[in-house]
């Protein structure tokens, strides 16, 4: 069963999160021990992220510099599977434009449709650190939409191989990313939710939201999509605030606002035990609300750490 599946077959909300592949040379094992905790609460589906490469010069013979590529975080598709035969649940693979030519998309996704992993988040992906901005890899996709498109036309047993007659078509379920704060490259919120119609008319199933604070926003988000057409399920992304760097660190590197109320009770904490609490407690309060506003599911980005998530939505799921 697929993620629009569980959306639509399930009387209630759905708990889902994301979790971050383990850095090169790192096992398996310490994802895994992130997960168990979380799995009390009956996951409808994990998001593995897709860390693209970065760049590094290493020195050579009579000071010659050499640009070379790494991986920082590989595995992503490898992960899902383990994830599905571990746990037995849906896992959904971040599939990202930077990086990828269009064979190398459609390969990734012939390997995910034989280790029977049926859904995907299609996302541009974010410009590596040596770029000013995104620079697409030449032979690949420019947006998400256009990646959004590839994966419907392999939905249709259409590949990039013209000559292929009678292709197996997949059935891949297609998510896409939202912005209640707009994407930070954005001019205005209308122009950044014409895009997201976009995605969601080339083929996109539901929208999994960035992380936010305010729920305001978001419901002011919900309601632009709902006027321009968009009907799809959107799922609200939570992210606890977890430590004291995190006040700066979120609304630099996310592009999020943080509510006075909740900046107020950060800035009299004085250790991240405190942080913690707060976050927590703030965290209970966002997805009490969501709830009670008929949301399809709530969508936690962990980043390695499950704590927090788990008292959150131990506290709001009943399992």
């Amino acid at each position: 069963m697929n993620v629009i599946e569980r959306i639509e077959s399930s009387d209630a909300p759905l708990f889902s999160f994301e979790v971050i592949p383990p850095l090169k040379g790192k096992g398996i094992g310490s994802l895994f021990d992130a997960i168990d905790p979380l799995m009390p609460l009956s996951p409808s589906f994990i998001n593995v992220t897709y860390h693209r490469e970065e760049f590094v010069y290493k020195k050579r013979e009579k000071g010659y510099l050499e640009k070379v590529s790494i991986r920082k975080r590989p595995g992503t598709v490898s992960i899902c599977a383990a994830i599905q035969n571990k746990y037995n649940v849906d896992t959904v693979p971040h599939l990202i434009c930077g990086g990828f030519s269009k064979e190398e998309t459609e390969n990734a996704l012939i390997d995910l449709n034989f280790l029977d992993i049926h859904n995907v988040l299609a996302l541009r992906g974010d410009p590596i650190k040596t770029e000013p901005h995104f620079t697409p890899t030449e032979g690949g996709h420019n947006y998400a939409v256009d990646l959004v498109h590839q994966i419907r036309e392999l939905n249709q047993g259409k590949y990039l191989d013209e000559d292929l007659k009678g292709a197996h078509a997949t059935n891949f379920c297609i998510g896409v990313a939202g912005y209640p704060e707009k994407h930070f490259e954005s001019p205005n919120m209308d122009l950044d939710i014409k895009y997201l119609k976009e995605k969601v008319d080339a083929g996109a199933s539901y929208i999994i939201t960035q992380l936010f604070f305010d729920n305001s926003k978001f419901f002011s988000f919900r309601k632009k999509c709902e006027e321009a057409g968009i009907q799809v399920p959107i799922i609200p992304g939570i992210k606890p605030i977890a430590r004291q760097a995190h006040l700066t660190f979120m609304p630099k590197f996310f592009h999020v606002d943080l509510p006075e109320a909740l900046t107020h009770d950060l800035m009299k904490c004085s250790n991240d035990k405190e942080i913690v609490e707060v976050g927590v407690a703030w965290g209970k309060k966002q997805c009490a609300e969501l709830l009670k506003e008929g949301v399809a599911g709530i969508h936690f980005f962990t980043m390695g750490k499950s704590e927090a998530v788990k008292e959150i939505a131990g506290s709001v799921f009943k399992v």
